[in-house]
């Protein structure tokens, strides 16, 4: 019982991450209507920028949220203005080649770090990075604890902007009727500028608040894209609710897949969860939270 009680902690710590991160595909999804295929080399730029901060500057990888967060931001921003939004105007080129243009750039951005800081293992061992702490004899890391406590203040902060703000109420008019919006006196190109800004920084967040845990080399962004696309598929295709719920149910199976089958298969149980909500409920949580 101990064990399952471990094992489901874990589970849900780490799928507190995993939901932050598919809720930056999420929202892209749902604005511009693509998936975006470099969102984890994204996340893998925001990892390298907290490793230089602290590397090079003593700075604690968790105060370095407000350096990555809006760098990352402002990558995104650019990123959809210049490479996407051109795409986007243009009727005669289908959807699928601004997807490609996604898998395009995180190439791109994974072989510049690679030019930079070569293909070499780095960490951000802190003095807290091993540190757990007990409570009824289960053992619950420090550091995933806190950037689980960080993932949901960031995501509650998002659902407070989509629905208390003028600007998230205007995404949200975007999402679900681009053409409408405009009627309206919305300005979608730039509504999805700012949105493709907002994903990268929640992923250049979990990012950050992995960073004193795993290992940093320049195709670590790959893993992630298909784990965002898991939880975006799991969830439901734009469903905010539905990626929590996506990136909580990817976490569990893949903390008690690595549990009591093997370490070795935790990756593949992601994947043959993804097959199989194909195969039995397409349209993931979404057909049941209905948001």
């Amino acid at each position: 019982m101990e064990v399952f009680l471990q094992t489901l902690v874990a589970g849900i710590l780490k799928g507190g991450l995993y939901a932050l991160i598919g809720l930056g595909m999420t929202l892209i999804m749902g604005v511009m209507g693509i998936i975006n295929l470099a969102h984890g080399q994204l996340m893998m730029i925001a990892m390298y920028v907290t490793y230089v901060l602290f590397h090079y500057m003593g700075v604690d990888p968790y105060y370095a949220l407000i350096v990555s967060m809006p760098s990352l931001f402002v990558l995104g921003m650019l990123i959809q203005r210049f490479l996407l939004n051109p795409l986007m105007k243009v009727e005669a080129i289908l959807p699928e080649n601004q997807v490609l243009m996604t898998v395009g750039i995180g190439m791109v951005l994974t072989e510049v770090i690679r030019f930079i800081f070569s293909s070499n293992y780095l960490s951000a061992q802190t003095s807290y990075s091993s540190e757990v702490r007990f409570v009824g004899g289960i053992s619950i890391s420090y550091p995933l604890s806190i950037a689980f406590v960080v993932a949901t203040v960031l995501t509650l902060a998002l659902f407070w902007f989509l629905i208390k703000t003028d600007l998230g109420r205007s995404i949200r008019a975007v999402s679900q009727d681009p053409e409408a919006a405009e009627l309206m006196g919305i300005n979608a190109e730039r509504i999805k500028i700012i949105t493709m800004g907002l994903g990268s920084a929640l992923v250049a967040a979990a990012g950050t608040l992995l960073l004193p845990i795993y290992y940093l080399y320049p195709d670590i962004g790959g893993p992630f894209t298909r784990r965002a696309f898991v939880i975006t598929i799991l969830g439901g295709l734009g469903s905010t609710v539905g990626a929590i719920f996506g990136g909580v149910t990817l976490g569990l199976a893949e903390a008690f897949g690595s549990t009591y089958i093997g370490m070795e298969f935790e990756e593949m149980i992601g994947l043959v969860i993804f097959l199989l909500v194909l195969l039995f409920l397409p349209g993931g949580f979404k057909r049941l939270t209905k948001v």
